[in-house]
């Protein structure tokens, strides 16, 4: 059944329709089925027949494609509905947001308007007020010149009206304007008077209008306002000052000597033909033409002039004060010093030592049983730390030589002794570790009389004590001892003055910024101070002690942390405290200029000669670079005096840079440039430094004990060196006959006359007993087969490595060279 498009009808068309499904078994088979499915019939009604179902055909259902196509379009378009509004709504906020702001503007310019023309109307009512009041004073003034002659022809009265007979109690209308005039002048008057002055509400909340006028500003307004009341400006009297000119200036220090405004300095320097600014240095001369411009004299100065300020206090009797005794422990390493010392303290700081081995100047006060007060200073008795010994010795008062009894008179003990001749500072000689089984003490005494330091025990002046670390046998009478030649001393020291000590360490501390321990000579260091010590200048931010407590002073004889310096000074630099920062820091910058051009004038060669012999000399030697970084500024300087006793003509070891704190990248930059390891003493690479190291394979040494380190570049020194050629002479062999042989060249049949002949060994052609070649052997034969040797008494043929001027008669020498490693 077909309708006339040969269409089936609508309805009948879903019948079964077949189809294939693969099905899957075990290992791998598949089979494919056929299988069949039916279209469910759903009877829809016909358009316009709604009531009626019989009679309606039935429309085939959609597949499930189909069906998903709808959902998926029906989702699309709720999507497309949502993204559509949700644009409608934000284009909908943004005109809200326009119109706002279009009305915020609008308001925002109708209210300036507004104010603008206030302020008009305003300006127009004080102009109008202004010209009203000169009009009232111009007609008081006209009344007044007319009142004598009103007063003295009086007008006659009008007719039909009587004359006034007795006083008039109204007062005329006139006298009612001028009245009120003097009101709103006096009014406007209190108005400005009050407006200048500056309310605590104003200061605090900063005003209606912004940025306010200083107290200064209306101070000065005040002056000039009452200056014109009194009848015009009265001119202020120049100060002429005395202006300390250096040979160079910075112009805003000059401004300041001057107390001018540096806008009226640089004006100046323009109107002469130079543009200047602040910042910049003029020389002294120009400085001059400006101070005289503005009426000054000028007192030049040189640049050394500046250290004046540090004034040598003569102190009367009556301020001089009694204080403790500077007490410095030296001796060999590993005698017991810091031992020692801990006995005396009770405390264990041996332990915190590396290695064992003192490194830092430690420095602390101890008081005895007895309430006397005695200031120790612990040196290091290593070779390397010869400077750290001196510079012990140079501030302190009483030097105890330590001397093992086991061990007796050693170089650094003898190196402390000269130490404490030079500076001419008494001895008390302190034979430790008497407790050991070979102690003999006896013998110490007669070594020591061979360095010319005779004790007690042998008929001398120096005092010398039995004492045990260990045990403490014999600390109270070293104690004694050194009470009783303190008080022979009388110490003594003015503690009102501005202070002065030596720094005994540096260091630059991570948290705390650069620290140095100072120990006070004279004077107190108080909190606050400003002071200036070698290249740095400071102001003390904290003081603390040798117990880690902060103190607010100092006084003579006591050691100190000092806390605020701007940078690490050097180990030995004396501290000065100054009045003002300006002094301290130009007395820093003239140091620090002055030993930048030591550094380059010993650096430099003056003549061609000098710096032929030093183009020589480097390419002759072997550098090995190195930068060192270290915990404080002693171990640094002990350090590079211990490379710098490293080498010989032709190795040396080179510190390209040194200082004090964490390696960072900047010294690894400069490591990598030079090709130099990095060297740690007691310091450790910060992250960046590490990471930066890392990538550009710059080496990182750590060390924590100067042995080590010294012993590591010396090696490391040792590998420059060439290495010794050494030779063995083997054997002789004469020629005999000469052949040419094609593909070899001239071949020497040889008799081997003493010795051995190697084909590896060096040779020496001899003729008449004068060498005229030497080489290696390129060949060496006997019959046809190449061999390693021939013995003595054989023949072979030889040839040479690029030579062939070979005769009958000439003489071989046969030689092994060996290499032989060298060490310094």
């Amino acid at each position: 059944m077909s309708d006339q498009d040969g269409k089936k009808p609508l309805g009948l068309s879903g019948g079964a329709r077949s189809g294939q499904v693969k099905q899957s078994f075990a290992r791998g088979r598949t089979k494919s089925v056929v299988v069949e499915t039916k279209r469910k019939r759903v009877m829809v009604p016909k358009a316009g027949n709604a009531g009626t179902n019989a009679t309606a055909p039935t429309v085939p259902t959609a597949t499930d494609a189909e069906m998903d196509r709808r959902l998926k379009a029906l989702q699309a378009a709720k999507a497309r509905e949502a993204d559509e509004a949700e644009r409608r709504a934000r284009e909908e906020q943004e005109r809200a947001e326009e119109r706002q702001r279009r009305r915020d503007e609008a308001e925002a310019k109708e209210r300036a308007e507004r104010e603008r023309e206030e302020a008009i109307k305003q300006r127009e009512e004080d102009e109008k007020r202004r010209k009203e009041e000169a009009a009232a004073d111009a007609k008081r003034s006209a009344e007044a010149k007319a009142a004598p002659a009103a007063a003295a022809a009086p007008a006659p009265a009008k007719e039909g009206r009587p004359a006034p007979s007795g006083p008039r109690t109204e007062m005329p209308p006139r006298r009612k304007e001028e009245d009120r005039g003097d009101k709103r002048a006096k009014t406007a008057a209190d108005d400005r008077r009050r407006s200048g002055k500056l309310t605590v509400n104003q200061a605090l909340t900063g005003g209606e209008g912004g940025r306010q006028r200083s107290m200064a500003a209306m101070k000065r307004k005040q002056e000039r306002q009452r200056q014109k009341a009194m009848g015009g400006s009265v001119e202020r009297e120049k100060i002429v000052r005395e202006v300390q000119l250096p040979e160079a200036i910075v112009v805003s220090e000059l401004a300041n000597r001057m107390a001018e405004r540096v806008a009226a300095v640089v004006k100046s320097l323009m109107n002469a033909g130079i543009m200047a600014t602040q910042n910049q240095v003029i020389d002294a001369d120009t400085a001059e033409l400006i101070i005289e411009e503005f009426g000054h004299k000028v007192v030049r100065v040189s640049d050394a002039d500046v250290e004046d300020v540090i004034q040598t206090v003569d102190d009367k009797d009556e301020d001089l004060k009694s204080r403790p005794p500077v007490i410095t422990i030296m001796g060999h390493v590993d005698h017991g010093k810091t031992s020692l010392l801990d006995a005396i303290r009770d405390a264990k700081v041996v332990a915190g030592e590396a290695g064992g081995i003192t490194q830092h100047i430690g420095a602390y006060q101890v008081t005895t049983e007895g309430g006397t007060v005695l200031s120790f200073l612990d040196t290091p008795g290593h070779a390397a730390f010869t400077s750290m010994r001196a510079r012990g010795a140079q501030v302190t008062d009483i030097v105890v030589l330590v001397v093992a009894a086991d061990d007796s008179v050693m170089p650094q003990t003898i190196e402390a002794i000269n130490h404490s001749k030079a500076a001419g500072v008494p001895m008390i000689v302190a034979i430790n570790k008497m407790d050991r089984p070979a102690a003999d003490a006896q013998r110490v005494r007669t070594e020591l009389l061979q360095h010319e330091v005779v004790v007690e025990a042998m008929s001398g002046e120096v005092q010398d004590v039995e004492v045990s670390a260990h045990t403490g046998q014999g600390l109270d009478q070293l104690l004694e001892a050194i009470a009783l030649q303190a008080e022979i001393l009388e110490l003594k020291a003015n503690p009102k003055r501005a202070a002065q000590g030596a720094v005994i360490e540096a260091q630059l501390d991570v948290g705390r910024g650069p620290v140095a321990t100072v120990l006070v000579q004279n004077g107190t260091l108080r909190k606050g101070d400003i002071f200036v010590v070698g290249e740095q200048w400071g102001k003390v931010r904290a003081l603390v002690d040798d117990k880690g407590q902060r103190v607010d002073e100092a006084g003579p004889s006591v050691p100190v942390e000092v806390l605020g310096l701007n940078g690490t000074p050097e180990a030995g630099d004396v501290l000065n405290v100054v009045d003002t920062e300006g002094q301290a820091r130009e007395i820093a910058e003239y140091r620090e200029k002055a030993a930048k051009d030591k550094r380059a004038a010993a650096g430099a060669a003056t003549t061609l000669d000098q710096l032929l012999a030093k183009a020589k000399d480097d390419q002759n030697v072997s550098e090995l670079p190195i930068l060192v970084k270290a915990d404080v500024q002693g171990s640094a300087e002990a350090i590079i005096q211990a490379m710098e006793k490293i080498g010989n003509d032709e190795v040396r070891v080179r510190v390209l840079h040194s200082g004090v704190g964490a390696i960072t990248e900047s010294d690894i930059g400069l490591a990598e440039a030079s090709g130099a390891p990095v060297i740690g003493f007691n310091v450790r690479a910060n992250a960046p430094a590490r990471n930066s190291a890392n990538q550009k394979g710059v080496e990182i040494r750590y060390y924590s004990v100067i042995y080590d380190l010294v012993d590591d570049v010396k090696a490391a020194a040792s590998g420059l060196l060439s290495a010794e050629i050494k030779e063995t002479f083997i054997g002789y062999s004469q020629i005999k006959e000469v052949f040419k042989v094609s593909g070899v060249g001239k071949v020497a049949g040889c008799l081997i006359t003493e010795g051995v002949a190697r084909r590896s060994a060096g040779v020496r052609l001899l003729r008449d007993n004068v060498v005229i070649h030497e080489g290696t052997l390129k060949t060496l034969k006997r019959f046809k087969d190449e061999v390693k040797e021939v013995q003595s008494g054989q023949e072979c043929g030889m040839a040479f490595e690029n030579y062939d001027d070979i005769r009958p008669g000439d003489v071989i020498e046969i030689f092994e060279r060996e290499e032989v490693e060298r060490a310094l």
